[in-house]
């Protein structure tokens, strides 16, 4: 067993309740307290995690009961090696997850904080209720009686009457109060279709993450943040990372694609590979010298004119994929079609690598876990290889001509039509990838 180091799980009833607000001032007032932190997200968000690393310092890594098992949990754990504590975000609500009847692995924040052992503090809007918001508190605290539980902090509080009523409730509920946050307007990140906008596309990011953490300084309870955090043991014989599908990975970077899992990236890093950068917004081809381009999702929709005029981009990808792999996941799966339809109903001609076509102005909202069994291999693995990942997009597939990549199910075992498509060297997928199963 491996000793982690003290940790606490931030969570709350829903989504929009504030608790990325927290959690970025949170990981801001520990560090400029003199803690080293370690950051790390529940579920499979892949924008939160680069947050994370502006406010901590540290790289932040997805931890997921349901598509990852015991070996790679602990490896991503293992990233916590000399940090003081360990701050992790929830996704959604705290219990929101996979429909498994109670069972372990379902993927929710919950089964993250009962696994690693972490207290749960509770961000609650208490705003429209006082001593309302403490049986909402106490439902959350009782519906899992095993899972540790830290507290509350008490989020848009509109006056010292407000804060009063309110803690008179937790009080009578036995919560402990380890925060109130007055109401104001201007404490929100900006938003877009698939949630925040990226970090590298915040127009002050440090500025943001420094005024969260004087507003945390204010009105939470620093001391007993770090009293309230719990350690666990995880098992190290097995862990392991993601291993590298290539020697020489040219991985397309820029505002257009960069959603790639940390993990991912770290596993392909840990092993030896290669990872060299490129833009195809800046129009940069990949690196002719590389064994293999990935193209990771991300928002080709928004960028579709820019993409489809980069002829040095377009030119280099197709010349290798002449002769050697491409893979794209998501919006670099659509970069990688015949053509993409923006939201203003413009059709924009994409690498036409594969026969795929999408619309953003037909939008269908995607999200959920995703089990596939390759038909095919793609870059990395083998024909009948089965891999977890999670697919979360709007666009809408007009035209799927090539050969599926593989056998797609939801997290219930129901197929998806969005089966990914195989032609030449050239693979791509709707879902994100996260792992292998076992074989």
């Amino acid at each position: 067993m491996t000793e982690m180091p003290p940790g606490l799980l931030i969570s709350a009833p829903s989504s929009g309740t504030g608790k990325t607000t927290v959690m970025l001032g949170l990981l801001r007032a520990l560090r400029d307290a003199g803690q080293v932190v370690q950051p790390y997200k529940s579920g499979p968000d892949y924008i939160d995690p680069a947050f994370h690393l502006a406010a901590s310092g540290r790289a932040s890594f997805n931890l997921d009961s349901w598509a990852m098992d015991e070996s790679l949990l602990a490896a991503i754990a293992q990233e916590a090696q000399g940090a003081d504590i360990c701050v992790a975000e929830g996704s959604m609500g705290l219990y929101d997850g996979v429909a498994t009847r109670g069972q372990s692995g379902f993927g929710s924040s919950a089964e993250t904080a009962r696994r690693m052992g972490w207290p749960v503090v509770l961000v609650l809007d208490v705003s429209g209720q006082a001593q309302s918001a403490a049986a909402t508190a106490l439902g959350f605290r009782n519906f899992m009686p095993d899972l540790p539980f830290a507290g509350v902090i008490l989020n848009r509080v509109a006056s010292p009457r407000h804060e009063r009523l309110a803690r008179l409730g937790m009080e009578r509920a036995g919560l402990p109060v380890l925060g109130v946050l007055p109401r104001r307007g201007d404490l929100t990140l900006p938003e877009r279709h698939l949630g925040l906008i990226q970090a590298v596309e915040h127009p002050d990011l440090e500025a943001a993450i420094a005024g969260y953490a004087d507003f945390l300084r204010a009105h939470v309870d620093l001391d007993l943040i770090r009293a309230a955090a719990q350690g666990s043991g995880l098992p190290t014989g097995a862990a392991h990372l993601p291993k590298p599908p290539a020697q020489r990975i040219a991985l397309a970077r820029d505002a257009a694609f960069s959603f790639t899992y940390p993990h991912i990236l770290e596993g392909w890093r840990r092993a030896g590979a290669e990872i060299l950068p490129f833009s195809p917004l800046a129009d940069e081809a990949p690196d002719a010298s590389a064994d293999l381009v990935w193209l990771p999702g991300g928002y080709p929709e928004l960028h579709a004119g820019r993409i489809a005029a980069a002829g040095t981009f377009l030119t280099g990808l197709r010349q290798h994929a002449e002769t050697r792999p491409v893979h794209g996941e998501c919006g670099g799966y659509m970069a990688l079609g015949a053509g993409l339809v923006d939201k203003e109903g413009t059709r924009h001609q994409m690498a036409g690598l594969l026969g795929l076509e999408t619309s953003y102005e037909k939008r269908k909202f995607h999200l959920g876990y995703r089990r596939a069994v390759l038909d095919t291999p793609m870059p990395g693995f083998d024909a009948g290889q089965a891999l977890r990942g999670h697919e979360f997009h709007y666009s809408m597939i007009l035209d799927q001509p090539d050969a599926p990549l593989a056998q797609v199910f939801d997290a219930d075992g129901n197929p998806v039509p969005e089966t990914g498509s195989r032609r030449g060297h050239v693979t791509g997928t709707f879902f994100h990838l996260i792992t292998a199963e076992a074989s």
